[in-house]
């Protein structure tokens, strides 16, 4: 009896992770049954139908493990905006079915807004207006309520724009909001790509079920081995108390954290396209090598690829793209430029209720705008530029010796010395030199770059909303302290020798990510072209890995709380 009250209950301390065993326990059932409706020689149009509604039935059964009772939530906007997409369709009058489409999204925002912007909405309202307002009732954020909002309200536009048919079956819709292996942390699927799947035929070659577990097996050792064992054995603890570790550790924290949550987030992604693929559902690429990077414009077509997709659909665009500027015409970097900025805030925002996460999407907005003049200029504006940018750096770090002007000059003279090199270059020759090393000082430049935004990312993550603002601000600072303050060289080597395992790790981490991406294509095919026996062991194989570097504690996905 307690066994099947453990089965049928949401558990808060035990959600229904992809790393947990009984998840794959879960997985061997529902695929069992799956493979029951979809085995008939002929598949009808009504075992389809039935496929269908076992996998919504199953997913939903899967958020309430994940969530609880804010299942309901999930049904309420599935049934809300089914309905909205055939009014919206229905309507002949293009600024009615406008109107329509503005009751939808604001539905769906509404619902957005309440659970993961309260808190924030009600400080930035009492900083602006000197009041004291507070919220009594504790409000807990839905589990990947962000990704399944932003995936209703692109069906909706979509519909409006004449761009998909309206969705006719409602468990069809269902299945499409829901389906479990995406549902609560991506990839944001348009319905577009994903509903014509739904009444396509079930096939699953020989290969096809290689490259699935292939997927499954990457994902959970990235996440297991590269994520969990980089933060619990030193990345939370130096965010946890960044003043009882030196500026190297520190420093080394922060670039250990980019590629946990790469890790992380990538690792999630690759076992839902593992297992969708299972199920003979295919979901789009999220993660492309987004460390190899020349630049922030490229970092942000590489990483979280659907949410980038989304922003420029449904923001960049409406907001008039790189062609208008507030309605009228304008030079088209300054529109590209200000809507691109803007997006990023909304990108910032979209990750988190906090002032860290609004300066984490204005700094992207803002090293995708330098980067565009950056590239416009020639070799006389590029120097002088760094070398004025330089020389104020210097002079703000005499009359103001803090420690964050310390790391911007240290930054600035090592761009500049680079700067001198390359100007010299355009100087005196035309000749490409070494385009190689030009690659890698732009991939370093990236991956630095993007490493310091997400000072103010992590340090927003993981954090009662209550407290998030103070608490991040604290921690991002006295991080900037211990990185930018005197550093003690002797105090290196014994770090190193102490987080050895941690430190290789990290390393082999970033090699694997640089390889090249025929060589990881290939060596996919290679794993989906062995006998079924070869799988088999090599899924062993993995899960053996994966226990003697598993935690004690789960860690949870870290885009759950988005």
């Amino acid at each position: 009896m307690d066994a099947i009250k453990y089965i049928f209950t949401f558990d808060a301390a035990h959600p229904l992770l992809f790393t947990r065993f009984y998840f794959w326990v879960f997985l061997a059932i529902v695929y069992m049954v799956f493979s029951f409706i979809v085995s008939a020689k002929e598949q009808t149009k009504k075992r389809l139908h039935l496929r269908n509604v076992w996998l919504m039935l199953v997913s939903w059964f899967f958020y309430y493990k994940t969530s609880g009772l804010f299942l309901s939530l999930l049904v309420g906007l599935t049934l809300s905006n089914w309905i909205f997409g055939k009014v919206i369709h229905a309507t002949k009058r293009r600024w009615m079915a406008g109107i329509w489409l503005t009751i939808a999204i604001i539905t769906d925002l509404s619902a957005l807004f309440y659970y993961k912007y309260a808190y924030f909405g009600v400080d930035v309202f009492n900083s602006l207006f000197g009041t004291g307002y507070s919220i009594v009732d504790q409000i807990i954020l839905p589990v990947g309520i962000s990704f399944y909002t932003f995936q209703v309200i692109s069906y909706v536009v979509d519909v409006f724009r004449r761009q998909v048919e309206p969705v006719r079956n409602i468990l069809d819709f269902g299945f499409y909001v829901s389906f479990f292996p995406q549902l609560v942390a991506g990839p944001i699927v348009r319905a577009s790509e994903f509903v014509p799947q739904l009444y396509k035929p079930y096939h699953l070659s020989k290969r096809l079920f290689g490259i699935a577990v292939f997927w499954i097996l990457n994902g959970l050792l990235k996440k297991i081995i590269l994520s969990d064992y980089l933060a619990v054995n030193f990345i939370d603890r130096v965010f946890n108390n960044p003043t009882l570790f030196t500026g190297p550790e520190n420093l080394f924290a922060l670039f250990a954290y980019s590629l946990q949550v790469y890790a992380d987030f990538s690792g999630y992604t690759d076992i839902a396209i593992g297992v969708a693929m299972l199920f003979g559902f295919y979901l789009p690429k999220n993660f492309d090598s987004p460390y190899k990077s020349r630049n922030p414009q490229e970092f942000w077509r590489r990483w979280h690829q659907s949410l980038s997709r989304w922003l420029k659909s449904y923001v960049y665009i409406p907001l008039g793209g790189n062609r208008t500027l507030f309605g009228k015409k304008t030079n088209k970097l300054l529109a590209a430029n200000v809507n691109s900025f803007t997006t990023m805030l909304i990108g910032g925002l979209w990750h988190g209720a906090s002032w860290n996460f609004v300066i984490w999407g204005a700094l992207n907005g803002i090293g995708m705008i330098v980067n565009k003049v950056w590239r416009e200029w020639n070799g006389h504006g590029k120097f002088f530029s760094m070398t004025a940018l330089t020389a104020a750096q210097l002079v703000i770090r005499q009359f103001y010796p803090l420690p964050v002007w310390h790391l911007f000059t240290v930054w600035a003279m090592l761009v500049w010395v680079v700067s001198v090199v390359r100007y010299l270059k355009w100087l005196w020759t035309d000749r490409d030199f070494a385009p190689w090393l030009q690659t890698v000082w732009a991939i370093v430049q990236t991956f630095t770059f993007v490493t310091f935004t997400r000072l103010f990312f992590r340090a927003s993550s993981n954090l009662d909303p209550a407290t998030a603002n103070r608490v991040a601000w604290e921690t991002a600072t006295n991080m900037v302290n211990q990185i930018g303050g005197a550093w003690d060289n002797t105090i290196i080597l014994p770090f190193v020798t102490e987080y050895w395992k941690v430190v290789a790790l990290f390393v082999a981490g970033m090699i694997i990510h640089w390889l090249p991406a025929r060589f990881k294509q290939r060596y996919r095919i290679l794993f989906a072209s062995l006998p079924v026996w070869a799988i088999c062991i090599a899924i062993i194989a993995g899960v053996a890995l994966a226990y003697v570097f598993i935690t004690a504690d789960m860690q949870p996905f870290i885009y759950f709380q988005f």
